[in-house]
């Protein structure tokens, strides 16, 4: 990855943080965006926006790591909770999607990274408003990776299950938690941020250039393998 430019939004903390550090470790030049500006430039998603200062004129990657968890049964879901969770893991990808594109044209071999989760293919209770926004992101990556492949611009989605990071704190917060996720796993665990970002990595790198339009599922199994 040495002289790559990777542009990676959403890195300050969990998955995003730790593709940050295997990055660092493969000497890619970085270019790091958060809603919070705690790590590189400040970029809240959730606001227009027609560009991003200080972009490369190339880029290499792009990885859009925002995200949401907000379960509660469908009842009790607001379309104000509806709208956040599009905002913030549909609409804020295709804003900077938008922002990046003639940079990820220019470097003739791009690699764009999603998140999605297992929510989409594998139908869970409580998980209706994050399920579609990330439903629709999955429809918007294909599209675009039969759009941008006469630019050699690869779009694939990482769809992850349940991943120890602060966004997830509250479902594992105690023993009990910890213990009953790993029994819904059929490796008798869930994820750890580095599993995820591992996968990230991949699709970020040369090894991946035969590769677009995918959904990976790094999940313990969880999407296609039943537990005895």
């Amino acid at each position: 990855m040495k002289g790559k430019n990777i542009v990676i939004v959403g890195g300050n903390s969990g998955i995003g943080q730790e593709i940050v550090k295997k990055l660092t470790d493969k000497e890619a030049e970085l270019f790091l965006y958060s809603r919070s500006g705690s790590e590189g430039s400040k970029l809240d998603v959730i606001h227009e926006f027609n560009s991003i200062e200080g972009l490369p004129e190339e880029i290499h990657g792009l990885v859009y790591c925002p995200g949401t968890i907000n379960l509660k049964p469908f009842h009790r879901l607001t379309t104000a909770d509806f709208m956040n969770d599009l905002e913030i893991n549909l609409l804020g990808a295709v804003k900077v999607l938008q922002a990046s594109y003639k940079s990820l044209k220019r470097s003739k071999n791009a690699s764009v990274v999603l998140f999605s989760t297992v929510a989409v293919q594998t139908g869970m209770g409580f998980h209706s408003s994050i399920a579609s926004a990330k439903g629709a992101l999955e429809g918007l990556g294909r599209s675009l990776a039969a759009e941008w492949a006469a630019s050699n611009i690869r779009v694939n989605l990482i769809a992850p299950s349940l991943t120890d990071t602060p966004l997830a704190q509250q479902l594992l917060e105690n023993e009990d938690k910890q213990e009953a996720s790993k029994k819904r796993h059929p490796l008798g665990r869930y994820g750890k941020p580095e599993d995820i970002a591992s996968a990230a990595v991949y699709l970020l790198s040369d090894e991946a250039n035969w590769m677009t339009g995918q959904v990976l599922h790094v999940d313990g199994g969880l999407s296609s393998v039943k537990n005895l």
